[in-house]
């Protein structure tokens, strides 16, 4: 659809007292109820086809198989490794697609594949590419960025390629982090966005578009802007947009030397949105600059402090405040992002440790407006718990990817406001914090591929009768 053609229906829609294509998931979020309908029906395990192994629990009617695992061998011979995350689909010689996968192995464990064509030799994460068939047999597959830490997600852009996201700020001058590892191992600054092109491999980071615990991007075509999310686990998360100097589209990729930016709600600086919102939630916003995107450190701060150094100085000009900004993904010109424990605490539930005492919220901004408005706030982790990854169906419906700490889901939510599960991940022996990651639509909307983020990490492939329900 183009620009005239979303600009013209969104105000006829506003008009009759609906405002874009997620008006009613607004309505239905902030009232707090779970609308019937939308879903494909009772969720059963399902034996995976590559091995019989029951992975997953869905439909009737729908069949997956599990592909690329870690340890299995890239075409060079090297192990693919875990902890599988972000990644986006594109179309691929025939009815095959070509997917970019995030890895996000954190610590100064060693780059995979070859370790002179890595970013830093020292650091385990990175991306692959793989070329599948609609049923996930791997034709091809090949390391395409290494050398990173703590991939985690990103966003696909029209052009051909995957931005991938560093969700960590470790690097020679800065303190240890959470884990304890050893950051006087690593050899170079981490903490940036990567371009990954999907007939090639990546080139050096973007600096300008900010050193800070990076998690998805979003492109936005009219304005060439790049919007950014930020998951700072234990401290205040922003939405970011990287202004390159030159549309990328006209580029062809994304260039340094930008301009980084925060946002910020108009006339309420420093407006905390982590917190439970009130009914009809919106707000018009501004954008403040970031003087010093990529900071270097004297005196090896401690990592705390490190992490919150870009989002500082926007708050510090009266940027609002969110809760783990994590999945982002671009719908007909609105940026939808999820963050992940925003929202007020529900009566029975437990606050989750980190930044945020809710279990999710659903964010909505207008790129030709500057609005912002709320989708969708959990009423509770048994409607949603967590939501992390976002993408969007063929139909419009988001597909919202769970992190929760009990069991995992991936659910759907519908443009009339219809929350509903689609899949359940069983139990992965030995790793109870697994999780889905990287939903991602295949060519034609036949294949939803996802991964499962774990040490024992794999990818699948999901088909079946998609027209019965919301996706």
């Amino acid at each position: 659809m183009d620009r005239r053609r979303f600009l013209a229906g969104s105000g006829a829609l506003a008009a009759v007292g609906v405002a874009g294509p997620f008006a009613g998931v607004a309505r239905a979020g902030l009232n707090g109820e779970t609308r019937p309908g939308g879903g494909y029906g009772p969720l059963k395990p399902v034996a995976d086809e590559r091995d019989g192994a029951i992975r997953l629990h869905l439909p009737d009617g729908f069949r997956y198989a599990s592909f690329s695992v870690a340890g299995d061998k890239f075409g060079d011979g090297s192990a693919v490794p875990s902890r599988h995350d972000g990644m986006a689909a594109f179309r691929g010689p025939g009815n095959t697609a070509i997917l970019v996968r995030n890895h996000e192995v954190n610590g100064p464990v060693g780059a995979f594949g070859d370790p002179a064509r890595a970013y830093d030799p020292a650091a385990g994460g990175g991306t692959s590419t793989l070329r599948v068939t609609r049923y996930g047999k791997v034709i091809s597959a090949a390391p395409s960025l290494t050398g990173t830490q703590m991939n985690c997600s990103g966003g696909p852009m029209p052009w051909g390629a995957w931005v991938t996201c560093e969700e960590t700020v470790n690097g020679p001058d800065v303190g240890n982090d959470f884990t304890g590892q050893d950051n006087g191992k690593l050899t170079q600054k981490h903490g940036y966005i990567f371009e990954v092109p999907i007939d090639g491999r990546a080139s050096g980071p973007i600096r300008s578009a900010g050193r800070f615990a990076h998690e998805s991007a979003a492109f936005d075509a009219f304005t060439g802007a790049v919007y950014l999310t930020e998951d700072n686990f234990a401290f205040a998360s922003g939405f970011y947009r990287y202004l390159p100097p030159k549309n990328p589209l006209r580029a062809g990729r994304i260039l340094d030397g930008g301009r980084l930016q925060m946002l910020a709600v108009r006339g309420a600086p420093g407006k905390d949105l982590s917190l439970g919102q009130p009914r009809g939630a919106t707000y018009q916003t501004t954008w403040v600059d970031i003087d010093d995107p990529d900071p270097t450190f004297i005196g090896t701060p401690v990592n705390d402090l490190a992490v919150q150094a870009v989002g500082n100085q926007g708050r510090a000009r009266g940027a609002a405040i969110f809760s783990r900004l994590e999945g982002a993904i671009n719908h007909h010109g609105t940026i939808y992002f999820t963050s992940t424990q925003g929202g007020a605490t529900a009566s029975g539930d437990t606050p989750p440790s980190g930044f945020g005492k809710g279990r999710g919220q659903v964010w909505a901004y207008e790129t030709w407006s500057g609005r912002l408005r709320l989708v969708y706030e959990s009423p509770g982790s048994v409607t949603l718990d967590l939501p992390d990854n976002v993408t969007a169906s063929p139909r419009g419906t988001l597909v919202l990817c769970e992190d929760g700490s009990g069991d995992n889901y991936l659910r759907g939510l519908t443009s009339r406001g219809e929350i509903f599960d689609f899949s359940r991940l069983a139990p992965v022996a030995g790793d109870s914090d697994a999780e889905f990651a990287g939903s991602t639509f295949g060519p034609g909307g036949h294949t939803l591929y996802v991964n499962v983020q774990s040490s024992a990490g794999m990818s699948f492939a999901i088909w079946g009768p998609w027209q019965r329900g919301g996706f």
